[in-house]
């Protein structure tokens, strides 16, 4: 069934329709809903209550920008307030957990739908997890982030240097990269004698 298709049987509330969207695009919105979930459980409800928001807003889409992102930003709203509502984020923005390891943008792996990867960034702490998916995987500036999750922007800018800090701690750990040794000790290694 083609996109069109599709959308105009949606609007006419076509259950077909509505099956043939969700299989096409669920995949890969339960990857965005697993990123910000404790479980797989938790994915899983948050893709449900994303989908249901999209076919009751279909009216909304205007054809600007691809149907596949104007879904994704449906659910990452959904998956938002839903940790909102049981007030998980606010819990878990605690600063002590931050280390101060500095972090290189090129340090972090391009690999970020390595399951992995994934799975190292759901080790985080619930709000450097939300403030590093919203920021490094979907592209929310920090003043968009402070307005979702009711931050400040500095806060939001805080978080996401300490997530990177983490991550980069869990990703060495884990043995997925390495760190990179001080340029004092690296000189000291390959000095001469």
């Amino acid at each position: 069934m083609t996109e069109e298709l599709m959308l105009a049987g949606c609007l006419r509330n076509n259950a077909a329709a509505q099956e043939a969207l969700y299989t096409r695009f669920s995949p890969r919105m339960l990857g965005v809903c697993y990123r910000f979930a404790k479980n797989r459980e938790d994915a899983e409800d948050m893709l449900q209550e994303g989908f249901i928001k999209v076919f009751t807003q279909m009216h909304q889409y205007r054809n600007e920008g691809a149907l596949e992102g104007w879904i994704r930003r449906i659910v990452v709203h959904t998956c938002i307030n839903i940790l909102k509502k049981n007030k998980k984020f606010a819990d878990s923005v605690d600063i002590i957990h931050a280390s101060s390891v500095h972090v290189k943008e090129d340090m972090i792996p391009s690999i970020m739908q390595a399951k992995q990867v994934v799975d190292c960034i759901r080790m985080l702490p619930l709000g450097y997890r939300t403030v590093l998916n919203l920021y490094a995987i979907e592209g929310f500036s920090h003043k968009e982030i402070a307005h979702l999750l009711d931050i400040e922007e500095s806060t939001s800018r805080s978080q996401y240097t300490r997530a990177k800090a983490m991550l980069e701690e869990i990703l060495v750990k884990k043995k997925i990269i390495h760190k990179p040794r001080p340029k004092a000790a690296l000189y000291a290694a390959v000095a001469p004698r």
